[in-house]
């Protein structure tokens, strides 16, 4: 039996923030949701130069883009707004690089929370620096406290690549984000939207298997709801499609 090897992104952590040494870290929680439909996630450091990140896209059967930090505003051409977080450079170069390698080769690409944010910047989107300050609705968005938890309905659209994967088009999310979608890049389409309108879920309209949500699917595995569950098999299923290897 195969297991197909996956990138992992991971942010940084300095000495000051978790004791003696500086780490490289990711949440076990997408770890143990992408081994659970049979794929091995390779953890790729937030420090990798555009000829690392197509070496790593080249060995992997798919990209994962996990949550984190904002990504520096520089990047869609808007100034920093003080409640969007100081920059972390190396990792938006790693994984802006990461996707422009992902979409040349073909390798399905799942975005998750920042990942989602990211795909739309890679592809020449803008971002919502702070939904409460610039977008209130009352719809709860950033409810760190509440990450195992359904806070919130999204919308699914009929025929999209999302309602194929959940096999459904009304379902509930947790919601652990203060940043979105402004502008929609021209080559995505979004697929899902929360209540006051904010888009929770994004795709790509062209050959390239790309799929990006705004909620936290690897923190509802254990759910009864089977939603989160059948979007990570389905993008096992892309990954063995691109590669040609099979679970």
């Amino acid at each position: 039996m195969l297991h197909p090897l996956v990138a992992l992104t991971a942010s940084s952590k300095p000495a000051s923030t978790l004791g003696k040494y500086a780490r490289v870290r990711v949440n076990e929680a997408y770890v143990r949701a992408l081994q659970s439909v049979g794929l091995v996630p390779l953890v790729v450091p937030p420090s990798l130069s555009p000829d690392e990140a197509r070496a790593v896209v080249a060995r992997v059967s798919g990209v994962v883009l996990s949550g984190g930090e904002d990504i520096d505003p520089a990047r869609y051409n808007a100034a920093r707004h003080p409640a969007t977080q100081k920059p972390k450079p190396a990792r938006d170069a790693t994984e802006l690089a990461l996707v422009d390698a992902a979409h040349d080769a073909r390798r399905p690409l799942l975005g998750i929370c920042r990942g989602l944010q990211l795909l739309n910047v890679a592809l020449g989107g803008t971002l919502v620096q702070d939904l409460g300050m610039l977008r209130p609705s009352d719809i709860g968005h950033s409810l760190e406290s509440s990450r195992a938890h359904r806070v919130h309905r999204v919308t699914i659209l009929s025929g999209s690549r999302l309602a194929a994967a959940t096999g459904a088009l009304d379902i509930e999310v947790n919601s652990i984000h203060h940043q979105a979608v402004d502008q929609l890049a021209p080559s995505l389409r979004a697929t899902a939207f929360a209540p006051d309108g904010v888009v929770e879920a994004v795709e790509t309209t062209g050959e390239w298997w790309a799929l990006a949500v705004q909620w936290h699917p690897e923190e509802l595995m254990a759910d009864a709801k089977p939603w989160d569950r059948a979007l990570i098999a389905a993008f096992a299923r892309a990954c063995e499609d691109a590669t040609g290897t099979h679970i």
